[in-house]
């Protein structure tokens, strides 16, 4: 079994890495955060394994270091941001409590960022926002990359444009996030790395023929993703990722009409207070009726009970806060040599 660290030590040891490569304090901790926050929820493609990635990024002067973003459109319910390639959770962390802080005085309040970089896990944004009682969305593109096919094409155009959501309800808040492809870039190349075969036919090759293998996105000429429904259903998991272009390059106004300018992010997220509209109670009342006729559905044969989006990942974070986090197997050797190189020392298992 893999070993397991304290989730305090790893935020220290990550943050340590991004302070020692030139990132600012502040961000450098809201970065390490959202990182960790990724792996606590089980999402251990977008957790502490993008840290190396960022790191060399950072390295190479990929990613801004230090400033603010610049404001490009500022209306009480809208607002867009230049984000200037700064790292992208930290964006996000800010734009989601000025969303936050609006939505409690006029409803609702949406924020666009353009050429931000990375974003990581949405999910790890959005447990906050729901525990103070409020619904929200986030979206995001990555407008260098092409990887999904459209539906009835055969290379891609555009990313799996993750859209994610939460919203509070009596027994514990509902936690969306998945992407507009059957499979994410960054679990197909986890597969790849290790020789595996994804468990369905979730990608074409260059010819358009649908397959279980991850190397054909990595070929030349490369294969794509399929959408979400695949070859059947590809056309609702199409519509699904025009929506989120829409929402992220397109409200943000800038995108994969410009030219390509490295890793980065266009975002969208919207948050809403159900107090300006419905009433607080009343959305809780409807949010926690419907959670409990899903959960109380008699399970199908091999399933042993219903639940909703996000309770796994909830019931993992609070467990591996109490008992440790266990990193998927790459992680910790892939960031040894940046701790060697930055003198920062490695967290100890537990």
């Amino acid at each position: 079994m893999n070993p397991s660290y304290a989730a305090s030590d790893l935020l220290i040891f990550a943050a340590a890495l991004l302070v020692q490569t030139g990132l600012d304090a502040d961000k450098s901790r809201v970065v390490a955060e959202i990182l960790l926050e990724g792996d606590l929820l089980g999402h251990d493609t977008h957790g502490l394994h993008l840290l190396p990635l960022y790191l060399d990024e950072l390295a190479h002067d990929r990613m801004a270091k230090t400033g603010d973003p610049k404001v490009l459109a500022d209306f009480p319910a809208a607002v867009t941001w230049d984000g200037r390639r700064l790292p992208g959770p930290w964006l996000t962390v800010r734009a989601l409590a000025l969303a936050a802080e609006r939505a409690k005085t006029i409803g609702t309040c949406s924020v666009a960022i353009q050429r931000s970089h990375h974003i990581a896990c949405l999910a790890a944004y959005l447990r906050e926002i729901a525990e103070q009682g409020m619904l929200v969305l986030l979206a995001s593109s990555d407008p260098r990359m092409g990887a999904v096919a459209p539906h009835g094409g055969r290379s891609g155009v555009y990313t799996p444009n993750p859209i994610a959501a939460a919203w509070p309800a009596a027994d514990g808040p509902v936690i969306v996030d998945t992407s507009m492809s059957i499979a994410s870039y960054g679990v197909a190349r986890r597969h790849f790395d290790e020789g595996r075969k994804l468990p369905g036919a979730w990608l074409l090759d260059a010819e358009g023929n649908p397959t279980d293998d991850p190397a054909v996105l990595f070929a030349n000429p490369p294969g794509a993703a399929l959408p979400i429904g695949g070859l059947d259903h590809g056309h609702k998991g199409f519509a699904l990722g025009l929506l989120v272009e829409a929402l992220t390059g397109g409200l943000a106004g800038w995108g994969r009409a410009d030219p390509a300018e490295g890793w980065s992010n266009d975002v969208f997220l919207q948050v809403m207070d159900p107090a300006r509209f419905g009433g607080a109670e009343a959305f809780q009342r409807q949010t926690t009726w419907l959670a409990r006729a899903c959960r109380s559905t008699p399970p199908r044969p091999g399933v042993d009970r219903v639940r909703l989006p996000g309770e796994r990942g909830l019931l993992l974070r609070a467990r591996q806060l109490k008992k440790g986090v266990v990193l998927h197997a790459s992680i910790m050797p892939e960031l040894t040599p940046w701790a060697q190189r930055m003198g920062v020392p490695l967290p100890v298992p537990i």
